[in-house]
Parts: structure tokens; sequence; C-alpha cells
């Protein structure tokens, strides 16, 4: 598996409307693209950070991955997204055999068209691990 950089900081909001002002009137950053995933019941709002990018994560269903993650453990960081050269399926394979615990055992769409897998935080020293390649590269 062959990491190039952190793809992504995803962060966990009630509120997209809230959270964005404090990203660009506090920090000084960009919000450039708000997006809805629909069958990850979320919506993404990204701003950039060098090479690295900040997903803000707000779920639109009660029963959406993001709104559990709230529930249980409020806001804050849901993940850490790396991206990958060689490709997400050879990742996953790679770890596989590592014994790492999958949660995605394909990549599927994410946000912004990247094919994107998740580890299963319980084999990644408690951090939910995203895996991402963009298909266009």
């Amino acid at each position: 598996m062959n990491i190039s950089h952190i793809e992504h900081l995803g962060i966990a909001v009630k509120s997209l409307d809230e959270a964005i002002p404090y990203y660009e009137n506090i920090l000084g950053l960009k919000c450039y693209s708000i997006e809805e995933v629909a069958d990850q019941k979320v919506k993404t709002a990204f701003f950039k950070v060098g090479q690295t990018k900040i997903e803000l994560l707000e779920p639109t269903s009660e029963d959406s991955t993001i709104a559990k993650f709230i529930e249980k453990r409020g806001e804050g960081i849901h993940h850490l997204a790396f991206a990958i050269e060689d490709g997400v399926a050879n990742a996953l394979a790679e770890v596989e055999a590592k014994g790492v615990r999958l949660i995605d055992k394909a990549p599927r769409k994410g946000a912004e068209g990247l094919n994107i897998a998740f580890l299963h935080p319980k084999s990644t020293c408690s951090v939910l691990t995203e895996l991402c390649e963009d298909p266009n590269k």
C-alpha cells in the first residue's frame, strides 16, 4: 500500500450552517464545496489546508452513521483518511491479509467522486481509517 498523504480529516457536526462560520470567520479557511452523499445519509462541506482537506459531516437522517456517532460521542473528529496511490482495492487486500478488520470489503463511491473504503477502528488503534483514491489520476 502506497500512502501519498493525508487526504482529509472527517469531523462530525450537528449543523454545517453552525460549523462553517467557525472555519471561515475564525480560522480564515474557505469552504469550497458542499455536497450531499445520499447513500451515506450525510451532507459534507470541504476546506483545504495545504494539501490536506477538512471534511465536515452533517447527518441527513437520524439513522445515519454520523448521527449515531454524534449521539454516542458528540461532535468532533470522526475519521482520518489517507490518499492511496496504488488503489484502494489493492490496499484492502493487503491490510486484510495482515489481519485488519474491514468495514468495506470493496471500494465504494464517496464525496468528491473518490473511491473509498473504511477499516474498522478495532484493528486501527481505535481510529476509524478511510482509504481514498481519485479514479481520475
